[in-house]
């Protein structure tokens, strides 16, 4: 805090008023506030001869310093979530998979501060119920039925907060009863795709009619250049209901081809309908109008998507249109087709899905106790 000297009074040739200028700047100097204390005392220097101004001027530099001082040190507190995300705890990072369905709850005090829960990903959000303080002590607890509780010390802050669990050890199957071998996994889904079968070609011919050489005489429509008067003259054509134009193209076949233009072409990409218009400054010309017709399909595609197993788990992706997911599987040598459906359900594993950014949609599957990939 900047704390001025006391005022001294005044001679008539303001020697004390000089005094007390240097020695707000070497103070202020000190105290880190250079450039203030430059300001103030350039105010004060024009001020000379006026106590009281001098005096008023140095205590609001003092208080500024105190409000300062008090908003530096205040602790920080807004309203805040806890992000983060639970995975297996493993020694291969290939393994560390992600746990849906775990509940985490922040805890301090013995105040349960928010709740949430793990999404297909692992990830999981804890939004906070009061403000507080940046840095606050916190603690995490992850509790799934497949997982060994955890408990972990954090503290509150804008972070990413990764919980490993431990898996409970399943009891070992009796001597008896081996596990059930599960082998090649492939995972099949179907794509709406649009075919076009090409049916043929429509074609016809106009005419437009002109006697050339006959001044425009600035009456369009004329020539490019205006010299000569022109005609115009146009065509249509339909393909049909259910059907569209491919390769359309527009020439000038009989008259005078070398002056005539084709004025406007409305050939719209896979369009039912195509027109042309033309330009002719001279005798009578012909056109040709011509297009391939198609007639487009829409139809079910089959594909394959062959998954990648990391320890006890399989994940495939698929685009984000496909339908009907079906995993097939060989259950003891046996070929087994199994639709996945919107459970997600399967006998031998436990799986889950998310949606990424791009829709694509990515799948995994945790073999169940009792299973095992060759």
């Amino acid at each position: 805090m900047v704390t001025p000297p006391e005022p001294k009074e005044l001679d008539e040739t303001g020697g004390e008023t000089k005094n007390l200028d240097a020695a707000l700047r070497r103070k202020m100097s000190t105290e880190g506030g250079r450039v203030a204390g430059e300001m103030i005392g350039e105010t004060i220097s024009k001020m000379s001869g006026k106590r009281k101004l001098v005096t008023v001027a140095a205590g609001m530099v003092s208080v500024g310093a105190i409000l300062a001082g008090i908003l530096w040190t205040r602790p920080h507190t807004r309203p805040m979530s806890l992000r983060g995300a639970v995975i297996r705890q493993d020694a291969d990072p290939k393994k560390e998979l992600p746990v849906a369905d775990v509940e985490v709850v922040a805890v301090a005090n013995g105040s349960v501060l928010g709740e949430g829960k793990s999404d297909s990903s692992g990830f999981f959000t804890v939004t906070l119920r009061t403000r507080l303080w940046i840095g606050r002590a916190v603690t995490l607890k992850f509790k799934h039925a497949d997982y060994q509780p955890l408990e972990m010390p954090e503290f509150i802050g804008d972070k990413v907060y990764v919980a490993h669990l431990v898996p409970v050890p399943h009891e070992a199957h009796a001597p008896n009863r081996p596990d059930i071998t599960v082998s090649n996994v492939t995972a099949r889904y179907s794509i709406k795709s649009t075919t076009a079968a090409n049916v043929g070609s429509r074609v016809t011919t106009f005419e437009v009619a002109n006697t050339g050489n006959v001044p425009c005489k600035k009456q369009p429509p004329c020539s490019p250049d205006g010299k000569w008067k022109a005609s115009m003259g146009s065509a249509t054509l339909d393909a049909g209901e259910g059907y569209e134009f491919r390769n359309a193209r527009t020439s000038c076949i009989a008259g005078p081809c070398p002056f005539t233009k084709i004025e406007d072409e409305d050939f719209s990409q896979n369009g039912r309908t195509i027109s042309v218009s033309a330009r002719n400054w001279s005798d009578t010309a012909t056109f040709l109008l011509e297009a391939e017709v198609f007639h487009p399909m829409v139809s079910d595609m089959v594909r394959t998507s062959y998954p990648v197993k990391f320890g006890q788990a399989l994940n495939f992706t698929v685009p984000g249109s496909a339908e009907g997911v079906t995993i097939q599987a060989e259950i003891n040598g046996e070929a087994i087709t199994f639709p996945l459906g919107p459970n997600l359900y399967l006998s031998w594993a436990d799986c889950n899905a998310r949606v990424n950014i791009d829709q694509t949609k990515v799948f995994r599957c945790e073999l169940k106790p009792g299973y095992r990939f060759p």
